[in-house]
C-alpha cells in the first residue's frame, strides 16, 4: 500500500483502532515521525520533549550516534544465526562485560534474551533448577512483565492481570515498604514471615524477587535496611534473592545497576532489559556462576535471544556510559530534576511527595493534599495537558496518581529545564 503523503495523528489513530486490538493501550494519541536524543517530532511536525524515554528504554537517548554506528557496522556483517546454532563474539563480549559490572565478590555468568519478561521468566526457571524448590515470593505493587509467570509475580490486577487467570501456582505476595502509606520495613518483613506461616514453608521457596525501585508501582525505593534484612532472611532459609533491574538498570539510578546502592548486599540473580541496548530489543540474566549453571544444556535460550545487532548496540551503550560519564550525569540530572519538582511541590499541596534515586524520580499527587485520596483523575489531566503543551509524561502507581520522569540521561540541562517549566505551568493551570 502506498504511504499517505499527508499523515495526521487522528487518521492514523482511526487506522490503528481498526487494525489493532483494544487491549493494546496507548498513553498518547500521537504518532512519531522522527526523534533525536530527548526530542520527538510527530507526523504533523509538532515537537515534544521526551520525559518518558520509551518507558526507561532510552537512557542514552533516541538514535545515539555511537549506538547507531555500531548497529550499522553489525548490519554489514551478520544479523541473525540463532546463538544456539552458530555463535558470534559480540554476545560473549557483552556477557563478559555484564559479569564484570555486576556487584558481588563471586564468579558470575550471564546469558541474553529479548525482553524483560523473558529475563524474569528465566530467572525463575534458574532459581527453581538450582534450589529444587517451586515457590516464589514477590511484592505488592511490583511489575515483572506480561507473560503468565510475569503476571503471576506482578502485584497489580488492573489492567495487567484482569481476565487472564489462572496464573502459575505457588507465587505469593508480600508488602513492599512504603513510608508514605505507613508500611514500615518491619511491616514488610512481617508480611514475608506471614507467608511462611500461612501459605508456604520457607524450605519450598526458591526465590524472592523485587525491584530495587518499583517502576509501575510508583517509584518507591527499597530501603537499605529492608534489603539487608531480606538478604539475611534469604540466607537463613537457602532462598535466592532476585533483583529485577529491567527498569532501574543501565544507569537510571546513578549507578550501572540500582543494587549497587545496596552497600555490599548482592543479589544472586539480576535481570536487565530496557536501556541495556539503547532501544534495541535485548535482555540479560546475570547471576552467581553455580546458580546459572543449574539448568541442563538446552534448558535456556530462544530463537532471537541475544541478536547480534542488539549485542552490538548494548556494547556501544556501555562505551557511551564510559566516554560520556553518564553515571555522573545521571546523578547530576537527578539533583536537577528533584530540585525542579520540589519547587513545584512547594507551591501546591496536591503534590504530596517527591522521591526517587539518581535520575529515576517522580511526584505523587493527592486531592487537597490528603494522603488517603490519591488524585488519579488530576494526574491524568496533567499528563494529557502536558502532551498538548509539548511534554511527554507517563503516570504510574496503584492509583495512577504518580508522574514519573525517565528523560534520557543525554538530555541537556536547558531541555530538562524547559520540560520542567512545561510541567510546572501545566500543574498550575490544572489546579487553577
Amino acid at each position: 500500500m502506498q504511504r499517505e503523503q499527508h499523515l495526521n495523528n487522528a487518521a492514523l489513530m482511526a487506522r490503528r483502532r481498526a487494525a489493532l486490538p483494544a487491549g493494546l493501550g496507548q498513553a498518547h494519541e500521537i504518532f512519531v515521525d522522527r526523534a533525536e536524543n530527548a526530542e520527538i517530532w510527530d507526523v504533523e511536525g509538532r515537537r515534544y520533549i521526551d520525559f518518558a524515554g520509551g518507558i526507561a528504554v532510552l537512557n542514552t537517548g533516541h538514535r545515539h550516534p555511537g549506538v547507531t554506528a555500531a548497529v550499522q557496522r553489525q548490519l554489514e556483517r551478520v544479523t541473525h544465526t540463532c546463538f544456539q546454532v552458530l555463535a558470534y563474539e559480540p554476545y560473549v563480549e557483552l556477557c563478559e562485560r555484564l559479569n564484570a559490572m555486576a556487584p558481588g565478590a563471586f564468579a558470575k555468568k550471564s546469558f541474553l534474551m529479548t525482553t524483560g519478561a523473558e529475563a524474569v521468566e528465566n530467572a525463575i526457571k534458574i532459581a527453581r533448577a538450582y534450589t529444587k524448590r517451586s515457590a516464589v515470593i514477590a511484592f505488592g505493587g511490583g511489575f515483572h512483565g506480561r507473560t503468565m509467570m510475569g503476571l503471576a509475580l506482578t502485584g497489580k490486577v488492573q489492567p495487567y492481570k484482569a481476565g487472564f487467570g489462572p496464573f502459575p501456582a505457588e507465587v505469593f505476595h508480600a508488602r513492599f515498604p512504603n513510608a508514605l502509606q505507613g508500611v514500615s520495613v518491619d511491616d514488610a518483613l512481617d508480611s514475608v514471615e506471614a507467608i511462611f506461616a500461612n501459605d508456604v514453608e520457607p524450605s519450598r521457596v526458591a526465590a524472592i524477587i523485587l525491584e530495587p525501585v518499583q517502576g509501575e508501582g510508583g517509584f518507591h525505593v527499597a530501603p537499605l535496611d529492608f534489603v539487608r534484612r531480606l538478604r539475611a532472611l534469604c540466607d537463613r532459609h537457602g532462598i535466592l534473592l532476585v533483583a529485577d533491574e529491567v527498569q532501574t538498570g543501565a544507569g537510571r539510578t546513578g549507578t550501572w545497576l540500582a543494587c549497587e546502592h545496596w552497600d555490599g548486599v548482592a543479589p544472586d540473580i539480576i535481570t536487565m532489559a530496557k536501556s541495556l541496548a539503547g532501544g534495541y530489543p535485548l535482555s540479560a540474566i546475570i547471576g552467581r556462576a553455580e546458580v546459572m549453571d543449574a539448568p541442563s544444556p538446552g534448558g535456556l535460550g530462544g530463537t532471537y535471544a541475544g541478536n547480534p545487532v542488539a549485542c552490538a548496540a548494548a556494547l556501544a551503550v556501555i562505551e557511551a556510559f564510559a566516554a560520556e560519564r553518564l553515571l555522573e550525569r545521571s546523578r547530576a540530572l537527578g539533583e536537577r530534576l528533584m530540585g525542579g519538582l520540589q519547587a513545584i511541590a512547594a507551591k501546591h499541596r496536591e503534590v504530596g511527595d517527591v522521591r526517587g534515586i539518581g535520575a529515576m524520580v517522580a511526584i505523587e499527587l493527592f486531592d487537597d493534599g490528603d494522603l488517603q485520596r490519591p488524585a488519579g483523575a488530576l494526574t491524568k489531566r496533567i499528563v494529557q495537558a502536558a502532551a498538548r503543551a509539548g511534554l511527554i509524561l507517563l503516570s504510574c502507581g496503584p492509583s495512577g496518581n504518580v508522574i514519573r520522569v525517565l528523560v534520557p540521561l543525554t538530555a541537556s540541562d536547558a531541555l530538562v529545564d524547559e520540560g520542567l517549566g512545561i510541567l510546572a505551568r501545566t500543574i498550575e493551570t490544572a489546579l487553577a
